[in-house]
């Protein structure tokens, strides 16, 4: 079972993605935990990640988060996905990145 990341500034607005994509992983039945955390609380939750999913409003702190977690996958969520609350396709490249298609 995976386990997927995705770090906002509050993570309110992530939650809604979260959501989206929960509902796209039931419909695909791919077996995955997915949670949203704001960016000062997620530490122990990223080590726990196999991807980690950065929201565009915080996009700037990805050279951070890849310095201080090295051996992770660290992914933007395109703002447009990130826009339309695109969960399928943001799942579907999550998938593809973690080589589950």
């Amino acid at each position: 079972m995976r386990n997927i990341v995705l770090v906002c500034n509050m993570g309110v607005s992530t939650s809604l993605m979260v959501n989206r994509m929960k509902k796209a992983a039931k419909d695909e039945e791919y077996e995955c935990n997915i949670n949203a955390y704001a960016i000062q609380k997620a530490r122990k939750k990223i080590e726990e990640a196999d991807i980690i999913l950065v929201g565009p409003q915080i996009s700037y702190e990805i050279p951070r988060i890849k310095k201080e977690f090295p051996n992770k996958i660290v992914e933007p969520i395109a703002i447009v996905d990130y826009g339309k609350m695109d969960g399928v396709k943001v799942l579907n490249i999550v998938r593809t990145i973690l080589g589950d298609i």
